[in-house]
This record gives structure tokens, C-alpha cells and sequence, in this order.
């Protein structure tokens, strides 16, 4: 009895020591393969890799992020789809719609897949984390979506659109939240290294989000028509009468696109402040109640709205959609401009009052000089919006603008000096200066 018991014992000691040196040359070549990578000896990398994803294979999720990097580096197709699966494998919880991303842009920048098959990962990524996703496979993704169902299921495309777009809207959130008080800082000239390096990663991200936003607009707008959403709200409203997201969504398209006309954006509007009393419902009451000619209780239902809603950021977007909703261009900007003291890097807010400088052009002056000086303080603007949310879009509008201001020739027949101060006319009002 006593001979079993030692040698149960022993097998048992044996078995810890394996295990124990098993770890022990695990540690020792995780380590050989995380100095290969960390100084870009990346196909020396190579050997202590391969050994680690067979014997090691839960050791760290590195060896699987670091793998994907060494497979990119080196072209290797199918060191990288050993790579992809292994983490999927043995990490399944873990940063997967991020995977999913990174192989799939591995393969469209090694032309190495179809459309379809680049399609079907992006796919996998978005289900799990839109988050996770690169800017330009959202794009990507999003072609796709409306390539394959524009026709056949529109409202996929307007949902894949709207969860897109909430997480562009929460990235863009973020960062405009991180650039504020950088941009404050850096106009003192007092930010430090660190700093000025998260300076030009934010705006350098808000940028490019900025410009997939733009992007997924206009690929909606040949498709998100009045004409093709009403029916679209009207067949599926009652299946929806109780869905807050279906609700949110719909009003928000039929705002955005100039619905407001038609009956049935009342109707969800109310419906929509039925199922979600929350400030964003409201605020659509209160346009529909000023569209009816019901002004006093407009003001309190917005008033009501602004004082339910505690986040600045969403009380400036109130503010911005009460201006948008205004007749009156100088009360118009006047409701932009504080919108602007709770979200000071609210570029949008920028962007409008650009707008209505713009559409006024014709009427703020008395010949072509000073009507095209109406395009260089809606110009201005537009690069403030620039410069404080580089998210917000402002690109284009810049480019337009230019093309507007006056000339060298204008200047010059106008007989006055470049560089010097012009006062704008008409409501507008605002000093800027001739172009050089």
C-alpha cells in the first residue's frame, strides 16, 4: 500500500514539475519573441512565434496581436490567418470585432480576398463593436450594406446607418470632450510634449470621423428620400409604436431630411415623447407646437426640454436644433452662439451661422465685392469650426467658401486695400478683412 502511495506521489511531483518547466520554457521563449518584435526583427520573430501558438497557445492575447503585426510586416498570408484564428480560438472574449477589423484590412491591403468574403468579417466586426471598427472599414461596411440591400431591405440600410453613426457621434464625442481643454492649453502655448502628441492624435481622428460622417450622409441621401421614407414609416409604425430606438430614429430621419410637412412626422413625434419623456422627444413637440402656430407653448416646451437635459453637450444640440427650426436668421444666430457656451468645440454650431452668411450673400450688399465679402465671414466660421472640432465636417464648407470670396480683380475695382477691416452688411454686421 505504502509503494502505491509513493509512487501515486511521485507521479503527482512529476506531473508539477512537467507543468512547472512547461511555464518556465514558455516565459523564456514568450520573452526571445517579445524582444525579436519590440525591435523589428520580425522574421527572426518568426520561429518563437509559431512555437508559442503550438505550446503556449493561452499564454498572452500578445502573442496574437504582436503575430498579426509580424505577419503584416511580412506579407505572410498565412501566418496571418494562423494568427486570426488562434486569437479567436483562445481569446474569443477579448477584442474580438478588432481582430475581425485588423484581418480584414491585412486582406484588402494584400488584395488577398473578395469583396464578399471582406464583407462577411466587416459584418462579424460590426455585430460585435462598430466601436472597434477602423474609420475606413465603417466606410467600407457601410457600402456594402447599401450595395446588397438598398433595394431589397431599406430599413437595414437606415439601421446599419444609424448604429454607425452613434458610434461615429460617440467618438467624435469623446474626442471633442479630450481636444477642448487642449486647444485652450495650446492657445497659451503651454502644452507639453505628451500633450501636444494627444493634440495631433485626437484631431487627427475627430478629422477622419468627421469625413466618414460626411461620406455615409451622402450615400444616404440618394436613398433616405421623403418620398421613400414615409411610406417605408407608415407600413412599419405600428409594429414600432412602442420601440423608443425605431421611434428616435425615424423622427430624427424625417427632421434631417426636411419631412416635417407631412402628417405622419407629428404623429411620431408625439409618439415618440409618449414612449421616452426624455429631452430629445420634447424638443420635437415643441418645433411641431411653433409650426402650429402655438409660440407661447413652443418657448415653454422648450424651456421644459432645455432644463430636463444635464449633459452641456447634449443641452448645446438642443440649442443648435431650436436654431435650425428658426426663421429669423440673426435669432437664428443668437440661439447657435449659445448653443456655443455649453460646447464651446461644437463645430456644428460654427457651421450654421457659416451657412446662413452664405445664403444671405445676395442680399448683404450692393455690389459683387461686398456680396462676395459675405462669403469670407462665412468663411471664417467655417475654419473656427475647423480649428475647435476637426470632426465636425468643416472641409467641405471651407473649400466652397473660397471659391466665393473676392478676387483680385474684385478688390482692386472696389479700390480698397487687401488686408484691410470690411464691415459686413445688412444683419450680419461683422467686421472681417480683405483677402490678400
Amino acid at each position: 500500500m505504502k509503494k502505491i502511495t509513493y509512487l501515486f506521489t511521485a507521479l503527482f511531483l512529476l506531473t508539477i514539475g512537467v507543468k512547472a518547466q512547461g511555464n518556465q520554457d514558455c516565459t523564456i521563449k514568450y520573452n526571445l519573441f517579445k524582444g525579436n518584435y519590440t525591435t523589428k526583427k520580425y522574421e527572426q520573430a518568426k520561429p518563437d512565434l509559431d512555437w508559442l501558438m503550438t505550446n503556449c497557445a493561452t499564454l498572452s492575447i500578445n502573442i496574437y496581436k504582436y503575430g498579426a503585426k509580424i505577419a503584416d510586416k511580412t506579407k505572410d498570408a498565412t501566418l496571418a490567418k494562423r494568427v486570426y484564428d488562434g486569437r479567436l480560438a483562445n481569446f474569443p472574449n477579448k477584442g474580438v470585432a478588432k481582430a475581425h477589423n485588423d484581418y480584414a484590412t491585412f486582406l484588402i491591403k494584400n488584395n488577398l480576398s473578395t469583396d464578399d468574403e471582406i464583407f462577411n468579417i466587416l459584418e462579424k466586426a460590426y455585430k460585435i463593436s462598430p466601436k472597434d471598427m477602423g474609420v475606413k472599414n465603417i466606410f467600407r461596411y457601410f457600402k456594402g450594406t447599401v450595395s446588397r440591400f438598398k433595394d431589397t431591405n431599406p430599413q437595414k440600410v437606415f439601421d446599419t446607418y444609424d448604429d454607425v453613426m452613434e458610434s461615429v457621434g460617440e467618438k467624435l464625442d469623446d474626442y471633442n470632450k479630450k481636444l477642448g481643454p487642449l486647444l485652450a492649453k495650446d492657445s497659451t502655448a503651454t502644452l507639453d510634449k505628451k500633450e501636444k502628441r494627444n493634440l495631433k492624435i485626437y484631431s487627427t481622428n475627430s478629422k477622419a470621423l468627421g469625413q466618414v460622417e460626411g461620406g455615409l450622409d451622402a450615400i444616404l441621401s440618394e436613398i433616405a428620400t421623403c418620398e421613400r421614407l414615409i411610406p417605408i414609416y407608415t407600413r412599419d409604425y405600428d409594429a414600432n409604436k412602442d420601440n423608443e430606438v425605431w421611434l428616435k430614429r425615424a423622427v430624427s430621419r424625417m427632421y434631417n431630411k426636411g419631412c416635417q410637412g407631412d402628417p405622419l412626422f407629428e404623429k411620431l413625434a408625439v409618439r415618440y415623447s409618449e414612449v421616452s419623456p426624455s429631452p430629445d422627444a420634447c424638443s420635437f413637440v415643441a418645433g411641431i407646437l411653433e409650426k402650429n402656430g402655438k409660440t407661447a407653448e413652443a418657448a415653454a416646451k422648450r424651456k421644459e426640454c432645455f432644463d430636463l437635459e444635464t449633459d452641456p453637450i447634449k443641452k448645446a444640440r438642443l440649442k443648435l436644433r431650436e436654431a435650425q427650426g428658426t426663421s429669423s436668421k440673426s435669432r437664428a444666430r443668437a440661439l447657435a452662439y449659445e448653443a456655443l457656451k455649453y460646447n464651446p468645440n461644437m463645430g456644428k454650431a460654427y457651421l450654421f451661422i457659416a451657412s446662413l452668411y452664405a445664403k444671405s450673400a445676395n442680399s448683404c450688399g450692393s455690389d459683387v465685392f461686398e456680396k462676395k465679402m459675405t462669403y469670407v465671414a462665412a468663411l471664417n466660421k467655417a475654419m473656427k469650426a475647423q480649428r475647435v472640432d476637426p470632426g465636425s465636417g468643416a472641409g467641405r464648407y471651407i473649400k466652397n467658401y473660397k471659391r466665393n470670396v473676392p478676387s483680385k480683380k474684385d478688390i482692386f475695382q472696389k479700390g480698397i486695400a487687401p488686408g484691410s477691416s470690411f464691415r459686413v452688411k445688412c444683419w450680419i454686421g461683422e467686421s472681417v478683412r480683405v483677402p490678400n
